[in-house]
């Protein structure tokens, strides 16, 4: 699964799996695969971008994100279905996706208060699930997320840094984890490093090159 995961750069991938999904896409080149499910975290602009989500839309695809976002979108978008959630929703996307959404916010900083709502993903499509953490620190709920792939953000200032992300990672245990939210406005392969080393003989890491 690993293989067919793709950083598009800062908190933005996109999984080819029996669906094409994105998650938070952001400055994405003018070819880019049309998407089946699209996953937007919160309405911060390196997340929620306009212009990407109409790129990759169909009238097939469904929108998964949460409250904000979902009502900026609704009735702007070419898309099957907008699905607004809230943390500790769990839905079946289509055709067996599917996904449990969860908290992401800060705990010692002002920018995702806890009360917005602002979201992570858990997301199960062939056999295998991921985490997509979201723009959040390191928070109690994560002791009882449970994924196969964990997609955590390092860059501190707006989220948590390098060693707050190893925590995390040792606290929801997965097969896997891969450092994000780096490389762009905030952060820097050095930070991808850290979390890597500090994980070393713990938690496996991989540090995704970022996709042209």
């Amino acid at each position: 699964m690993l293989t067919n995961l793709h950083w598009l750069g800062h908190a933005s991938f996109r999984l080819d799996a029996s669906r094409i999904i994105y998650f938070d896409p952001w400055k994405l080149p003018k070819d880019s695969r049309k998407a089946g499910i699209i996953f937007i975290s919160h309405d911060h602009f390196d997340h929620f971008s306009k212009d990407d989500i109409a790129l990759i839309s169909t009238k097939e695809t469904v929108l998964v994100t949460d409250k904000s976002v979902g009502r900026q979108l609704e009735g702007k978008l070419v898309c099957k279905e907008i699905k607004s959630l809230k943390p500790g929703n769990k839905i079946e996307v289509s055709n067996g996706v599917k996904v449990q959404a969860v908290y992401s916010y800060n705990l010692n900083k002002e920018f995702h208060p806890k009360e917005d709502g602002k979201l992570g993903f858990i997301v199960t499509i062939d056999g295998i699930s991921i985490y997509h953490a979201g723009d959040t620190d390191y928070i109690p709920e994560m002791k009882d997320y449970a994924c196969d792939i964990a997609l955590l953000p390092v860059s501190g200032t707006y989220v948590m840094t390098a060693d707050e992300a190893a925590n995390a990672a040792l606290a929801i245990k997965p097969r896997a984890a891969i450092p994000m939210h780096y490389g762009d406005i905030v952060g820097s392969n050095s930070d991808a490093e850290v979390f890597r080393d500090s994980l070393k003989d713990k938690v496996e890491v991989r540090i995704l090159k970022k996709e042209k």
